[in-house]
């Protein structure tokens, strides 16, 4: 039997035609590439060419390992059936476009078997893949899927579907080894095909890869392309931390006084980072980043997929002007929309359930830091949800906490408790301004305090000297406020001689103890109090963990999914009864992380709060409390479970911890008053 591309088609030469398929289409794939990365190209400078050894591992995890993805057990299997199969069968394409020179010239013979085995196992991984996306589109739809267009998603899959079944023809029709492809020889037994219909298999498969070319880089499925150096380029830096307003040579932030910097954040395409762009080619629209969002889930304008969407859109339709150097009349933030920007709670759930490692948020902060910094006015839509925390801002400036208090009252909570003050211990107790002002959490302060010392701990508080940790500033975008906070703490850390820190704040945990160290905190070790009080459990320091009642745990997001801690409070309270359906890494917003704490949320008649979305989670499990590691989770969550009208009680990890501890002395003096009375 002819090889399809020797046979003649009329007088025009299979080998003609191939040629012409070939220039067409991977002219086509090659100038919209090529377009692409000249977008990317003109971003803001990004250093990410460090830590190869990192980059390698993240990509032979999540991109060829596809953990991410596998995360998903439905659409991931489906997913991977299909990336893993197209990796298989490449080298397939690449033999029948030379006539099988690749396997019959340049592969040696004893290679040839098993190399078509694999192929085989490729084309079938992918086919069944396809087919149950397939299904899973037509017929057992997602909701999220549901009233969106799938004519893109499906046309693709059934492009892969017809890659795939002409090729086991195609093998049939070459003498397909029962061994090494047992379904092409069995499509052989079946079919014995002809000439006509290996050639018609030929060049169905053939225009099929043709097409494919040319959908790539003008849908979605650029990701094939993109995603690869989206993940190898990856932030290695801890999950949120956010980049200073200039770094020096020594890789550390410059200091106020130094800085040259004459721009804040990013309102123009070309001042987001080049790698930030690439997420826009490198976005799936699996919808991961969507369905986990709070503010999505809450009825708000912000879609963190959309987000993304708008990144790669905004590129495309201006691509003439902003590669000819000149900015559009339209910024990125007109395009992501002000209400989008506003709305995130910068809680990184998007970011850690991408399947590629794309950051939405970081396109949101610089977006914030703009407006903020620069253009200091708002659109009409989001004035009432920002003007309070315009206040929040001239707290900080003014008194160093975002309530406006005095900072002379910052150390009243601890009056009576016999702690040091401003001066050297081995434990520092940043109390934070939610504990050091507010009346609920001053309690939990006093309470971590209590604890500490029953475990003869050398511990003080620094009273006046604590200034806000400048979470609230960062986060709402002013960062040079942020720096002027971070760089006073740290002077006052230094005079001290501060080494250790002891934080009830996951938003305090994680800005000391990782944000500042841009800023000259690189030897200053900061614990979370659950860490501390588990630890000291371990320790035989304090009493074995136990708690009274029925009790579920609500973990907040930056100490779980940013902080990388789930199980140290779980332990600090004696382990958990029942567990919410989001925890962990997965626990979903309280819907006051990314200085939402200080503005006014707004939500339409059909959608709740994001509080109130998780207080219902939280109710549904049933317990009688739910323990808490944070400030502003304690705040939300008793206003979300008020507003239920749940009667659960919400209790910090340290008070629930101190109350066993007296109890657990009450006990003692009552066995040993029972004793003194017996004997007597």
């Amino acid at each position: 039997m002819q090889y399809p591309l020797d046979v003649m088609y009329g007088p025009i030469s299979g080998w003609l035609i191939l040629a012409v398929l070939a220039v067409i289409s991977i002219s086509f794939f090659t100038y919209q590439v090529q377009k692409a990365t000249r977008l990317v190209m003109i971003g803001a400078k990004d250093d990410r060419f460090d830590s190869w050894g990192l980059r390698l591992k993240e990509t032979l995890t999540v991109w060829l390992g596809q953990r991410k993805v596998l995360e998903d057990p439905v659409a991931g299997v489906m997913h991977v059936l299909m990336f893993w199969g197209f990796l298989m069968l490449s080298t397939d394409m690449f033999d029948l476009a030379t006539g099988d020179w690749f396997s019959r010239t340049l592969l040696p013979e004893s290679v040839v078997g098993p190399w078509n085995g694999i192929v085989e196992l490729g084309y079938t991984s992918a086919l069944i893949g396809c087919t149950a996306a397939l299904l899973r589109r037509v017929v057992f739809t997602p909701e999220k899927l549901k009233g969106k267009s799938q004519l893109e998603g499906n046309a693709i899959l059934l492009l892969i579907m017809t890659i795939c079944t002409t090729s086991y023809v195609i093998e049939a029709g070459h003498g397909a080894d029962p061994f090494w492809e047992p379904i092409g020889a069995w499509v052989g037994g079946i079919l014995a095909p002809t000439q006509l219909i290996v050639n018609i298999a030929f060049w169905a498969h053939m225009l099929a890869i043709c097409i494919f070319l040319f959908l790539i880089p003008i849908s979605k499925h650029m990701h094939l392309v993109m995603a690869l150096p989206n993940v190898f380029f990856f932030n290695t830096k801890p999950m949120a931390v956010m980049n200073p307003l200039e770094v020096a040579e020594n890789g550390t932030a410059v200091p106020l006084e130094e800085l040259t910097v004459e721009t804040f954040g990013a309102s123009s395409y070309t001042e987001l980072t080049w790698r930030s762009l690439i997420d826009g080619w490198a976005c799936t629209s699996c919808a991961r980043c969507q369905d986990v969002c709070p503010a999505y889930a809450s009825g708000k304008a912000l879609n963190p997929m959309q987000i993304i969407h708008d990144v790669r859109d905004y590129a495309n339709e201006h691509h003439a002007v902003l590669l000819a150097g000149e900015k559009p009349e339209e910024d990125i933030i007109a395009r992501f929309g002000e209400e989008s920007v506003w709305a995130c709670t910068t809680c990184h759930a998007c970011v850690d359930v991408c399947p590629v490692n794309i950051d939405p948020v970081t396109k949101l902060t610089d977006a914030r830091r703009h407006l903020m910094m620069e253009r200091m006015e708002f659109d009409e839509s989001v004035e009432e949800v920002v003007l309070p925390l315009m206040t929040t801002i001239e707290n900080l400036e003014n008194d160093s906490n975002p309530y406006g208090i005095p900072a002379h009252e910052r150390g009243d909570w601890a009056a009576d408790l016999d702690v040091k003050v401003a001066e050297p211990a081995e434990y520092i107790y940043f109390a934070g301004c939610a504990a050091s002002f507010d009346e609920r959490n001053k309690k939990v302060a006093r309470d971590t305090i209590s604890v500490m010392k029953e475990a003869g701990l050398d511990v003080g508080i620094l009273g006046m000297q604590e200034g806000c940790s400048g979470d609230a500033a960062r986060r709402a975008g002013n960062e040079y406020l942020f720096q002027m906070l971070a760089e006073t703490n740290l002077a006052t850390f230094d005079e001290l001689g501060v080494k250790k820190i002891v934080a009830s704040c996951p938003h305090c945990f994680h800005t000391l103890g990782k944000e500042y160290k841009d800023y000259g905190g690189q030897d200053i070790e900061v614990i979370h109090h659950s860490q501390l009080i588990s630890h000291l459990q371990e320790e035989g320091k304090l009493p074995e963990p136990k708690h009274d009642g029925k009790i579920t745990y609500h973990d907040p997001c930056y100490l779980g999914r940013i902080g990388g801690e789930t199980e140290a409070p779980r332990s600090a309270i004696g382990g958990v009864d029942v567990e919410t359906e989001n925890h962990g890494r997965n626990s979903f917003c309280c819907g006051a992380g990314g200085a939402q704490m200080w503005m006014e949320e707004q939500v339409d008649d059909e959608h709740d709060r994001v509080n109130v979305i998780r207080a219902k989670e939280l109710a549904e499990t049933g317990a009688d409390t739910v323990a808490v590691g944070c400030p502003f989770c304690s705040t939300m969550v008793s206003d979300g479970l008020d507003t239920i009208e749940s009667k659960m009680e919400v209790k910090d990890i340290a008070e629930i911890v101190w109350e066993q501890i007296k109890a657990n002395d009450a006990k003692i003096q009552t066995l040993k008053s029972e004793s003194v009375e017996a004997s007597a």
